[in-house]
């Protein structure tokens, strides 16, 4: 290992004062290249059926309820999403300003058994729940029992 004595009279010492700031930048640039793939990416999807109905759970952390879409066109539900973010740091040496912008948009063919005027749509610990109640003539029925004349 060499070790290098510098003298105060050639501007190292400035340099060796900025050093920690440009060290900062760098990391900061590296940590969050290549972009973030959440924002790259269609969110997770689970769907179940009942003998009332169907759900959806649409996984969509981060987001507030009111950065969801949901519209209905004919048979397809459209699920769609959008967040923008703007964050700014002020120092004595620097201004940073990040633009951060999510969305995703999602569409599914229902079954004609579905009765959309009944729909309903909940957002919790970072899940969309969507109820699409099945239409009374679709649901099964009990055994009965018939008589015989």
């Amino acid at each position: 290992m060499t070790l290098i004595k510098f003298k105060k009279d050639n501007g190292a010492d400035r340099y060796m004062e900025r050093l920690p700031q440009f060290a900062e930048m760098f990391n900061d640039f590296f940590n969050t290249w290549p972009l973030d793939s959440r924002r790259n990416t269609v969110p997770a999807v689970n769907i179940s059926e009942t003998n009332e109905n169907f759900k959806i759970e649409v996984a969509a952390p981060g987001m507030n309820k009111e950065d969801f879409k949901l519209s209905v066109d004919n048979d397809l539900l459209t699920i769609s999403a959008e967040k923008k973010e703007e964050k700014e740091e002020n120092d004595t040496r620097y201004t940073r300003k990040e633009f951060s912008f999510v969305s995703f948009s999602r569409s599914f063919n229902m079954p004609e058994i579905v009765d959309s005027e009944k729909i309903d749509a909940t957002y919790k610990n970072g899940v969309m729940s969507i109820i699409l109640p099945k239409k009374e003539e679709a649901r099964p029925r009990p055994p009965r029992e018939i008589k015989v004349n």
